[in-house]
């Protein structure tokens, strides 16, 4: 019987819920693609070339029959620090352009929620490889993911205003915010993600001394951002920020339907 197959993106907060696939119990009982875009674990997902894959939450919404495996996830319930908006050091209400890193699909719906629901305008959207120079120099404001994201937040740059995503949900909504999810086609997953997550969790240790140097945060920050800023479950003011989102998405025209979460 052929091994299951998975897909997540390599960033670093998606470690802990992999890490047991590569280093762990669960090495050898899946096959593991990984690449810096979660957007192409989506599309791996939605081409059925994968059995399960670690994608942007805004995915269920877009990829037909699809199931969400309880609990695990990539959130956070205040800040996360990985996922910003980078200005030339204006407010957000003086942005009139945004340049878009389009490698999560659930970011960019989110950053497009903020400006028509809670600032009530809307700029001028590009998309763009993330490259904050380069993005920067085309607009007003920048959508960084991920570790380019969490570089930029630790960073000092005096003429930059950096804006944690996760943050302004919360300050609006008062809600926590879900990024990414397992999801599968299939009716069910012969591999414990629940499981895999808890192992990688308890060698956060490890995961951060690892990807320290990648990020620009010392170990300790870096494992302050895997504990204290990165959630790898879900709890129900999260679970009501997903639900919010998605309604917020339906409203504003971002996703065709609101699908009902169903589980695995």
């Amino acid at each position: 019987m052929n091994s299951p197959r998975i897909s997540a993106s390599s960033y670093s907060n998606t470690a802990p819920l992999v890490w047991s696939f590569l280093y762990g119990k669960g090495r050898g009982m899946a096959e593991l693609i990984m690449d810096t875009a979660p957007a192409r674990s989506a599309q791996l997902l939605a081409e059925d070339r994968v059995d399960a894959a670690l994608v942007p939450v805004i995915a269920y919404q877009m990829i037909e029959g699809v199931r969400v495996v309880p609990d695990v996830c990539v959130g956070a319930r205040e800040s996360v620090r990985s996922v910003c908006l980078v200005t030339r050091g204006c407010e957000l209400g003086d942005v009139r352009s945004v340049s878009l890193d389009v490698s999560s699909r659930t970011s960019v719906v989110l950053t497009k929620l903020i400006f028509r629901e809670f600032l009530d305008f809307e700029p001028v959207w590009s998309d763009a490889a993330p490259d904050a120079d380069a993005m920067l120099a085309e607009s007003d404001a920048a959508l960084l993911i991920g570790d380019p994201a969490l570089r930029m937040s630790a960073a000092s740059d005096p003429e930059r205003r950096v804006y944690d995503l996760a943050q302004l949900w919360h300050k609006h909504t008062g809600l926590g915010f879900v990024f990414a999810m397992w999801m599968t086609r299939r009716s069910s997953i012969p591999i414990d993600l629940a499981a895999a997550r808890d192992e990688g969790v308890a060698r956060i240790d490890e995961i951060a001394a690892n990807y320290a140097s990648d990020t620009g945060l010392s170990r300790d920050e870096m494992k302050q951002y895997l504990t204290r800023n990165i959630s790898y479950s879900i709890d129900d003011s999260m679970l009501a920020g997903l639900e919010l989102y998605f309604a917020l998405a339906a409203k504003h025209g971002l996703i065709a339907e609101n699908n009902a979460l169903k589980f695995v």
